[in-house]
């Protein structure tokens, strides 16, 4: 009768036998061995004028051996075992290759193959177990003292140095205790070709729908939770954009002060005025009694630049974590007809590094604000180079004096909006304040998108040769300069 594989998936000895006979071990020499995963090794041979791969899997499912047409990828890195294998019988002739019969009925195999191998003087053996969980690949010499094993189990004396009982510690296969021994014959395989052509097809559609099934199922997982940690941190930053509602009275108080200095008294904790933005209604300001009148004013200002930089930042994060949102959420939709195990991998891989947490640090240099586009300055190299390699993208803008060493200043691009005048002249002419050309007043400032910049080979870090630049000449305004510090809105007066 037809028996198919057991629940792992293994090759019955009738089945083993039939592998080995098609594939003439004997007289072959191992030219190279691989291990393509962390459960498999590839025996190079060559005979008779002929290459032929070996594939001796021992993964618990589907535990097996037989040849192997298709090239399976080589790790950059050689894994333990081949390495030892390498060391050991590269290079080697196979002399015999046979499977154990049983102890109790020689006429039955014990799925061990024993594969001795010749290299010069040197006599090893390779023990291949095809037992589903207890298959292993063990290496002995002629004395079946162990070389080393491709699972070291201590329990099981399967380690260097110990003597290799091929059936294991005990009284041997398990079958042998059952009576009555059931029957097993090889099984009808679809397909053309030998029993080990047909057993390479069936084992490959097998394993490919198993490793798509788990890639699926972990894609699936790993972008519900990114999704979730998404909404979750969208959640968050859209509530702290809702603090920011208010900032413009910073900067409306800053001016209130400003116009009632005079009014001000160094050590008082209250100023009572008339809040002329708000029909001249008497408004009490909190002054810090610390400070002079026009420093108190000052702070006022700097909470409202703080303010503004804080909701620019948020604004960013939200939109920046709206489009990913957008990402993982086609991917999901798209993800049961993607039947690619290792784009699969690479779908989880993403949605993973997509949920890791928003990184609160500083951006390096200065940040400045023209509405509604956010201005980063670079004022050494280390910040310039920074801000290039982690802080701005292809589409943002970048702007540097011409002719003097200065700062990079970079305009981050907002979607859908073009770079209007205003925010060009604000940038330009940081830069330009920003530079040895400060002291004349005036300058040229080249501009380009960051993605039309290029490294300097051999030159010091930051250093970018611009193309596709554009030419600018501004003349620095203090009130412009001012006004950027501050934080107000361009035609806004203090």
């Amino acid at each position: 009768m037809s028996t198919p594989a057991g629940a792992s998936g293994s090759l019955n000895w009738k089945e083993i036998d039939l592998v080995l006979s098609e594939l003439a071990l004997p007289g072959s020499l191992i030219q190279e061995i691989h291990q393509p995963r962390h459960d498999r090794l590839v025996l190079h041979l060559f005979r008779a004028g002929e290459q032929s791969m070996l594939l001796i899997s021992l993964s618990p499912r589907f535990p097996r051996m037989h040849a192997l047409t298709e090239k399976l990828p080589n790790p950059g890195t050689p894994l333990r075992f081949a390495s030892f294998l390498r060391s050991h019988i590269r290079g080697g002739r196979i002399e015999t290759a046979e499977q154990l019969r049983a102890m109790s009925d020689p006429s039955l195999g014990e799925r061990i193959v024993k594969i001795t191998v010749r290299r010069g003087e040197d006599v090893n053996v390779l023990w291949v177990r095809l037992w589903g969980a207890a298959a292993n690949a063990i290496l002995t010499d002629e004395s079946d003292v162990i070389l080393d094993a491709f699972y070291r189990r201590p329990k099981k004396g399967e380690i260097s140095r110990e003597i290799l009982e091929p059936r294991g510690k005990g009284s041997g296969h398990p079958r042998a205790k059952v009576t009555g021994t059931p029957e097993y014959s090889v099984r009808e395989l679809p397909g053309e070709g030998s029993f080990n052509e047909k057993l390479e097809a069936l084992y490959a559609d097998l394993e490919g729908k198993g490793d798509r099934e788990r890639a699926a199922a972990q894609a699936e997982a790993e972008l519900e939770i990114s999704e979730n940690k998404l909404l979750s941190n969208l959640e968050r930053l859209r509530a702290r954009l809702s603090e920011y509602g208010n900032l413009e009275r910073y900067r409306e108080l800053g001016n209130l002060l400003t116009s009632n200095l005079h009014l001000v008294v160094r050590g008082e904790r209250w100023i009572r005025v008339q809040d002329f933005f708000h029909e001249n209604v008497l408004v009490e300001i909190e002054l810090r009694p610390e400070l002079t009148p026009a420093q108190n004013a000052e702070s006022y200002y700097d909470r409202h630049r703080k303010a503004r930089l804080g909701r620019s930042k948020v604004q960013d994060e939200i939109e920046n974590l709206e489009a990913t949102l957008g990402r993982i959420r086609a991917q999901r939709a798209a993800l049961a007809a993607n039947p690619d195990a290792q784009s699969l991998v690479t779908v989880a891989k993403d949605a993973a590094r997509a949920r890791k947490p928003l990184h609160e640090t500083d951006v390096p240099g200065l940040v400045f604000v023209s509405p509604p586009f956010r201005i980063l300055v670079g004022r050494t190299a280390a910040e310039n180079d920074e801000l290039l390699r982690k802080r701005v993208r292809g589409n943002d803008w970048w702007f540097h004096a011409r002719d003097w060493p200065g700062a990079y200043v970079f305009v981050k691009a907002q979607p859908g909006k073009s770079l209007p005048l205003e925010t060009m002249l604000d940038a330009a002419t940081l830069a330009v304040h920003f530079s040895k050309g400060k002291t004349s007043g005036q300058g040229d400032v080249y501009y380009t998108r960051v993605k039309y910049l290029r490294r300097a080979k051999g030159a010091r870090r930051g250093t970018v040769l611009p193309t596709q630049e554009k030419n600018l000449h501004v003349k620095i305004d203090p009130a412009r300069i001012e006004r950027l510090k501050t934080g107000a809105p361009p035609g806004a007066s203090s």
